[in-house]
């Protein structure tokens, strides 16, 4: 089974979190929720939210894909956690996927792990960085990396990682017990 980490940082975007988390559980995937620091995290529109461990905790498991939902507080939090750089570092060099929505790519570009690749996200988070080719597509695979744009492509995100994790049948499947047209 595949095992994917989405830590919460304050200020994270709630729809983003909640869509990634829901839809993997829902494919069947064991996802681990860790906060930055132990208790509740307060997301960006004030919705509370319970991480399932603490990020020192969740470090001590291996994961098959490291997804950082967006917010700008949120995100901004996840790039000055050194930890975090780290783990992606570590995902990357370990040929792992890693993944962010939002203002969250900002934090893989943080990490060196844009260099080189094509990427989205929220609209200015990634405009003035070299080496990256910037595109307007919602969900974009690039290699182990996968961006998205904002709350609107949350959806179309969570969807293209269930089928990089468990196959395009699996996604189908879950596309259609959601009734998406």
């Amino acid at each position: 089974m595949a095992k994917v980490l989405v830590p919460l940082a304050e200020g994270c975007e709630e729809i983003e979190a909640v869509t990634i988390i829901d839809l993997l559980r829902r494919a069947g995937i064991d996802v681990v929720v860790a906060g930055l620091k132990p208790g509740i995290v307060t997301a960006s529109r004030g919705v509370q939210l319970v991480p399932d461990v603490t990020l020192d905790a969740a470090l001590q498991h291996d994961y098959d894909m490291v997804v950082l939902p967006g917010g700008m507080s949120g995100a901004a939090n996840l790039k000055d956690d050194a930890r975090m750089i780290a783990l992606l570092k570590k995902m990357a060099a370990a040929g792992r996927y890693t993944a962010a929505i939002c203002a969250a790519p900002m934090v893989l570009a943080e990490a060196g792990l844009l260099d080189g690749k094509q990427a989205t996200s929220y609209p200015g988070f990634l405009d003035a960085l070299p080496g990256v080719t910037l595109s307007s597509a919602a969900v974009v695979q690039d290699g182990k990396v996968l961006t998205s744009r904002g709350p609107a492509t949350a959806m179309d995100f969570a969807l293209a990682l269930v089928e990089v994790l468990v196959g395009t049948e699996k996604r189908r499947q879950l596309e259609s017990a959601l009734l998406r047209p």
